[in-house]
Order: C-alpha cells, then structure tokens, then sequence
C-alpha cells in the first residue's frame, strides 16, 4: 500500500484515511499544517490513487495491510487517526479492533447505519461503473466532494484508476457498515464531525457513534456538507490542530 510519511520521525504519529473515490491527496493542506509538529502518515489506500493495483477486498483486509503499515513505521507508537467518510469508517474499525494502536481520533462524516437494499444499489452501480472513466462524469461527481479547481485533475485521475471490483467492494462494505460493539469501551479521546447538510443518515450516524462513546465530543459544522476537509480547510485544519493541541 503506498504512503506518503512527513514532518518529524520522533513526533507524535498522526494517520489520515481518505473517503472513497478520492486518495491521499485530500489531506494535502491537512498534512501540510500538521507536518511541522506531528510525524503524518497518509496512505492511498487498496484500489485508490497510486494503490490503484491492490484492489480494495474489504474494510477487514484494509485494517490488516494498515495495522502492517503502522508496526513497519511506527512500531510500538499509538496514533492519533483522522478519517473522512470510508476512512472515517476504517478508523472506528482500527481503533475498535486494536486500540493499543490508536490513541485517539477524530471521525469525520461516518455513516454508521446499515443500508437497506444493499445488492439492488450494487447492481445499479455495477452497470455505471464505466462512467467512472468519463471526464466529464467526474466533475460532476467532483462537485459532490467539494473538490476545489487545483485538486480537479488529482480526483479525475483518481476516479478513472477505480476498477469496477474496487468500486463494488469499497462501496458494499460502506453501505453495510456498523458500529462494532467494542467502538464503546474505546479510551482515547474521540471528536465526531458532521456537516449540517449533510443527509439525514449521516447526521444519525454521527449522533449514533456519539451516543456509543459518551465521552467522545460532537460537533455539527455549520453549512458543511458530505466533504467537509475540502469544503472548509481552512476551518477544518484549524479546529483539527486546535483539538490535538488541547492535550
């Protein structure tokens, strides 16, 4: 799985997991704010961006390569993990499932609710897939995420590197997700980010994921929608530095 690692190797580590259909590159501002104080670790992960050749199997087999990812870079030092959407769904799943690895986290726009009519919508998306490779059909999509006009060409390239396979397995476990029993023993520090546009179910969730850790902290940003790193940077960097600064 590739990974791009910056800012100092003795620094407190900080991993960032990008959504579905996008990579890496989302976090770029992020990483760039975080970099001089944190050691930032920023994986594409399986079937996405410059891992486009592993195909995404499962949210279970991306925890391995990543809990592999984290014990060849980091070995022996918890991270502070931030995930947008997907990823926000692989960092409750890491920190549930091996929370010596994890020392807190920050979950951004999770859907935690199991959809209903999971394989007729996976066999829609099965017969637009190709459509994935059309320019124009990723700028439309684009606008969906909020992708800003210098990041265009990273998530077009991105968007026509996602084979069908990845794109059905990404999305069936996104759409099957919930929350894992042991997301409610979880110790470290938790802050759940929502957009206040965003859709119903993705508020629920955020209030669910919220309500299963008490101790967490919940915030609904104001006029965010469904991409809210990219909507906001600026904002959202500023209140991700300001959360891991407040130790």
């Amino acid at each position: 799985m590739f990974f791009v690692s910056a800012g100092p190797d003795a620094a407190t580590p900080v991993l960032l997991l990008h959504g579905g259909g996008v990579a890496g590159w989302m976090w770029d501002s992020l990483r760039e704010r975080l970099e001089p104080n944190y050691a930032v670790l920023v994986p594409d992960l399986p079937g996405h961006g410059r891992s486009a050749a592993e195909p995404y199997v499962s949210h279970t087999d991306t925890i391995a390569a990543i809990t592999e990812l984290l014990a060849a870079t980091v070995p022996g030092r918890p991270v502070t993990v931030i995930g947008f959407s997907l990823g926000a769904q692989l960092a409750i799943q890491l920190a549930s499932a091996h929370p010596d690895l994890v020392s807190q986290a920050i979950i951004v726009s999770a859907q935690a609710k199991a959809m209903p009519f999971t394989d007729f919508t996976l066999a829609a998306l099965s017969v637009s897939a190709p459509l994935a490779r059309k320019r124009w059909f990723a700028k439309l999509q684009a606008r969906e995420f909020f992708i800003p006009r210098h990041l265009m060409e990273d998530y077009i390239s991105t968007s026509s590197g996602i084979t069908k396979a990845t794109l059905l397995a990404a999305v069936g476990d996104n759409m099957r997700f919930e929350l894992p029993a042991a997301w409610s023993t979880f110790r470290g520090r938790v802050l759940v980010m929502v957009g206040e546009r965003e859709r119903r179910l993705m508020r629920d969730s955020a209030r669910m994921i919220h309500a299963a850790l008490p101790s967490s902290a919940l915030s609904v940003v104001p006029g965010g929608g469904h991409g809210i790193p990219l909507q906001h940077p600026n904002q959202f960097n500023d209140r991700v530095a300001d959360w891991l600064d407040a130790i």
